[in-house]
């Protein structure tokens, strides 16, 4: 999938159908003089439904089509002959995907497995034909009901990327090479800041023929729980990530530091994230030598509360096997 395909997030119109009028028909047959009310309801509007499909990993089909409208319900007839329902407009979404009332801003619907369906705008109902409204003080009603116009609703609808590992990092801390070494994925990759502008994912084949999901978003700076940067808008996506692997170059003159305001800007958004299973891996280790490594870890200020931390390089590929294997073993532990 390349970076111009992968939409998460539309803003899409829908509208229900209307219901059909039901009829006022007064029974007339040739032996019959006076055959009373017989005028059938009308069908009900189609339904505005969205339905989960595995199949899909983007919003990228709403770019060409963002406005949804039901089928309006048949009127009624005569002989009682209800009028047809009007066909449901069913929308297809990814899983992890999130509607929300665009107006309102309240979430609606999350959608967490394939073949989900959610009924997001009712059609309007049938009127009543004039036949339920006969008594005895009114043998021959000439009126019915009319349909119920359908209700059209903006919705915007968000993508929470499902992946079992998120990584997370400042812009420009190997994230997306050590993606392409891990996965099979091939992410765009600069050596500038912000070279990934939307998460791009990649599955590790490990051991026995197991396989685990790895995500990484854009790079997240001091400031992004608040809308700096890029980060804010794409923090959504490692929300339903099991592990968070925190990555931070070694280049960095103090990477407790880095480590710490990446954690608060986490909790600055949602405090929940900390709850997660946590590594850190200090990248591009081939550009320091192991006198230097052994320096870092020896002036660690921070108590890493127990968190996994790797020395790893994307080039030379130094401790990529220990770090996938701490992965699997914290997403088995966390499953």
């Amino acid at each position: 999938m390349t970076e111009d395909n992968f939409v998460d997030y539309v803003k899409v119109f829908v509208r229900s159908g209307n219901g059909g009028a039901g009829s006022s028909h007064l029974r007339r047959e040739k032996f019959v003089a006076k055959g009373g009310p017989d005028g059938g309801d009308g069908g009900n509007g189609g339904n505005i439904i969205f339905k989960t499909d595995k199949n899909l990993w983007t919003l990228f089909h709403f770019k060409f089509k963002k406005h949804f409208k039901a089928e309006h319900g048949k009127n009624g007839g005569k002989s009682r002959s209800s009028g047809a329902n009007g066909n449901d407009e069913y929308i297809k979404i990814p899983i992890g995907s999130v509607i929300k009332d665009t107006d309102s801003g309240e979430v609606l619907f999350e959608s967490i497995e394939h073949g989900e369906e959610f009924n997001a705008v009712p059609g309007g109902k049938g009127g009543l034909g004039n036949w339920h409204f006969k008594s005895s003080t009114n043998q021959t009603p000439k009126y019915s009901q009319p349909g119920v116009e359908g209700t059209e609703k903006k919705l915007t609808i968000e993508l929470k990327v499902l992946a079992d590992v998120g990584f997370v990092g400042f812009p420009n801390s190997g994230k997306s090479t050590l993606l392409s070494v891990l996965t099979d994925a091939k992410p765009k990759i600069g050596d500038y800041e912000f070279t990934t502008l939307k998460p791009n994912l990649g599955i590790v084949k490990y051991k026995d023929y197991n396989t685990f999901v790895i995500s990484d978003i854009p790079g997240i700076i001091k400031g992004a729980s608040k809308g700096k940067g890029l980060g804010h808008h794409f923090l959504r996506h490692i929300e339903r990530n099991s592990i968070l692997v925190f990555l931070v170059s070694c280049e960095s003159k103090n990477i407790d530091r880095k480590f710490n305001i990446l954690l608060d800007e986490l909790k600055k958004y949602d405090s929940q994230l900390l709850d997660k299973e946590k590594i850190l891996a200090v990248t591009k280790c081939d550009l320091i030598d192991k006198e230097k490594i052994d320096d870092i870890k020896s002036n660690y200020k921070l108590d890493f509360m127990n968190i996994d931390v790797h020395f790893v390089s994307s080039v030379t590929q130094m401790g990529l096997k220990t770090l996938k294997d701490s992965m699997w073993k914290k997403l088995n532990i966390s499953l």
